[in-house]
């Protein structure tokens, strides 16, 4: 039943922000008004181009990138973005208060967990968000979607050129931060998220 996939190149294809890919199972799933007909070549020709008239050196990046890397060297990067994540999920899983949502050796380089049992906790994911920005890393706290809003949890991405030696560092800062709010920050249950 799925009809198109999108994917952003800038997230795990390792490419500049802005590169992204919709691909259509067949023609006929494509929206007809997303095909523009130009006559400039001398005849119709049909053309989809989701570009809103942006430069296309992002995309040059990107095919530059899959040709250098090619699909071997690509599995790779993308294998030691994983071996990290699952390393840093076990370091958060040892650290006593979460509940890991996502260890990592799924589809995806990243690590996503919640606490425990937030009403025993005199501080909130919120409050561990702010002193990790202090340190320099931007670790969002956010509510799942509704039906499930009560619930709220952090993620990591690990993305290209993280390595084990800078999610030690996070993991680090973690433990200091804990350490730091079970030490008596208290906890703001109507605190609102970080916006940029």
């Amino acid at each position: 039943r799925v009809a198109s996939i999108n994917a952003s190149g800038h997230k795990y294809g390792m490419a500049p922000l802005g590169v992204g890919w919709a691909l259509w199972r067949d023609k006929s799933a494509l929206p007809e008004d997303l095909v523009f007909h130009v006559d400039y070549l001398g005849g119709d020709m049909p053309t989809l181009a989701l570009n809103f008239s942006r430069p296309g050196g992002q995309v040059v990046s990107q095919y530059f990138t899959f040709l250098r890397l090619g699909r071997e060297g690509y599995r790779q990067v993308y294998q030691a973005c994983a071996d990290t994540a699952q390393h840093l999920a076990r370091q958060v899983a040892e650290m006593g208060p979460f509940t890991l949502l996502y260890d990592g050796a799924g589809a995806l380089p990243a690590v996503s967990y919640t606490l425990t049992d937030p009403a025993s906790t005199s501080w909130s994911l919120y409050d561990l968000s702010d002193l990790l920005r202090m340190r320099g890393w931007q670790v969002p706290s956010y509510p799942l979607p509704p039906n499930r809003q009560e619930t709220v949890i952090q993620r990591v991405l690990v993305r290209h050129g993280v390595d084990r030696d800078e999610i030690e560092l996070l993991a680090d800062d973690m433990r200091r931060a804990i350490k730091h709010l079970d030490e008596g920050r208290p906890h703001d249950a109507d605190r609102a998220a970080f916006h940029h």
